[in-house]
């Protein structure tokens, strides 16, 4: 189960390259009697996919009557993209980057205050830039640490000036959650206000008089107190560095790896997009799919960070066993809708995976496993109990009781370790149980929503209920608090090996 801000697996096109990012003069390019002055800053933002990236073209005229220019990537903390070259002609812009192997065409309005163009670095993408307006004493980038018990989670907002007034993005940068939308910000003298609705989020804070933090709340589901400071080049660039992940695999391997898609014939519209590891050799070699945990999931299961069935296919594949791992449906490359399905259709998801396998010469039919964590180790039982055909699975932290148990007990053991008393965390986790026996069993969805509200009142704040009531009303919900795992687990034949981390709050050993 997630909380606070949610983890994203955003397809974005990186405008940060391997070359030097320092500024540099563009070669010049002759300029047309007739073609409109550029020379300026202008702003524009970048659309791919769920994430948006603010760019800045800082133009200049260069020594020979032609102009110069770099680039920012706001949200990536990349300034001085060289702009390699650039021309004007007429109403034409058209400027390159080989720095970033990015090029951009271009039409400037007839007063010079738009330019409507495309940029192609990859995929073409639409990107219109307007003339910069000027900066407000809070543009910039805001750096603060959520703090809930032992979980820290460090979050950027990035806050420019355009014409039609301020605007932000949010970066989770422990969650890997890059350019998220900010839908308002609002300004009132010291008072600031942004709100987040990607994540059903709100930041409320007071601006102090030297213009460098603003000391506030963050509302999702509950309320923590949240400081942003002003970040400046230094801090922005060490933030936004990844970690070191010593555990992360570096290319070459020593094995293959393929990209590979299959449908599940069950299920219309659902094609899983996977990568496929083959160790040296003709084989047919063992074979295992991995089937990740509860969220929109990538195939290396990423978050925070970490990319541990990256590192699991890595080490089996060394070790003579094939993997393969998958983009959740509806997630990454894969087709369907993640919002409706439940722990069921993930199971048919992963009896496809199993089948495609069947199909490769380099695979022994009869030794195919799966190793599940989390929600995956409650569907692979559920997998193996209905084919005989499966050789073996490995449960991580996967769960042995019906759904609403193990988040009530989740909701006690967080809390505990939030730093709630005892006595607080067991009040919590009772209510935790009343919501969870509405959902459970009233069938009727608006019914329960209904119940749900008025079960609410008084504990959740009247922004946040809706959020919730959604959360709680879900297919997937429904379906994981009422689902016993029981059954499945008597039903299976195959060896198992079933690991609990004693330290575990999501799913107690």
């Amino acid at each position: 189960m997630r909380f606070f801000i949610a983890a994203l697996t955003l397809s974005v096109i990186s405008l940060i390259g391997t070359s030097n990012l320092c500024a540099q003069a563009a070669k010049p390019a002759s300029q047309h009697n007739t073609a409109p002055d550029i020379a300026g800053d202008w702003q524009g933002t970048l659309n791919a996919g769920v994430a948006q990236l603010h760019i800045i073209l800082h133009v200049s005229k260069s020594d020979d009557g032609g102009y110069k220019a770099t680039m920012d990537s706001v949200d990536q903390g990349a300034n001085g993209i060289p702009i390699s070259s650039i021309s004007v002609k007429d109403s034409k812009l058209v400027f390159a980057s080989e720095a970033v192997h990015g090029t951009y065409e271009g039409k400037i309005s007839a007063d010079a205050s738009l330019i409507e163009g495309t940029w192609s670095q990859g995929m073409p993408l639409p990107l219109n830039f307007k003339r910069a307006v000027k900066s407000s004493d809070i543009d910039g980038a805001w750096l603060g640490t959520l703090q809930a018990g032992a979980l820290k989670l460090r979050v950027l907002f990035h806050i420019t000036s355009t014409p039609e007034g301020l605007n932000a993005t949010l970066d989770s940068l422990d969650q890997g959650a890059r350019a998220i939308p900010v839908d308002s910000i609002t300004r009132d003298g010291a008072k600031i206000r942004m709100e987040v609705k990607q994540v059903n989020g709100v930041f409320a804070g007071m601006l102090d008089k030297d213009l460098t933090t603003i000391d506030g709340t963050w509302t999702q589901a509950g309320t923590l107190p949240l400081v942003l400071k002003k970040a400046s080049d230094e801090e922005l660039k060490k933030a936004l560095t990844p970690p070191k992940r010593p555990q992360n695999p570096v290319k070459p391997y020593p094995y293959r790896e393929e990209e590979v898609s299959y449908e599940n014939k069950a299920a219309a519209g659902v094609k899983l997009a996977a990568t496929l590891t083959l160790p040296k050799g003709t084989g047919p070699f063992p074979a295992v799919l991995l089937i990740t945990g509860s969220g929109p999931q990538n195939r290396n299961e990423e978050l925070m960070g970490h990319r541990p069935f990256l590192v699991l296919a890595d080490y089996l594949t060394r070790h003579g066993i094939a993997v393969l791992r998958a983009d959740d449906r509806g997630i990454g490359k894969s087709t369907g809708n993640f919002a409706t399905a439940t722990s069921a259709d993930f199971a048919t998801d992963a009896e496809a995976g199993i089948a495609y396998l069947k199909t490769r010469p380099e695979i022994n039919p009869h030794k195919i496993g799966l190793i599940g964590h989390s929600e995956g180790g409650l569907i692979a039982p559920m997998v193996a109990a209905r084919n005989p055909d499966v050789a073996f699975i490995v449960m991580m932290a996967g769960t042995g009781v019906p759904g609403d148990q193990i988040i009530a007990e989740q909701t006690r053991l967080i809390d505990e370790a939030s730093g709630a008393t005892h006595e607080a965390a067991e009040k919590a986790a009772a209510r935790q149980r009343a919501l969870l026996a509405i959902v459970r069993d009233e069938k009727d969805s608006a019914t329960a929503e209904k119940k749900l509200r008025a079960a609410l009142a008084g504990h959740v704040p009247d922004a946040q209920a809706g959020a919730t009531i959604q959360r709680l009303n879900s297919p997937w919900l429904r379906y994981f608090i009422s689902y016993d795992p029981t059954p499945a687990l008597r039903k299976v034949k195959c060896p198992v090996l079933a690991i609990n981390g004693e330290k575990d709050l999501q799913v107690p050993p």
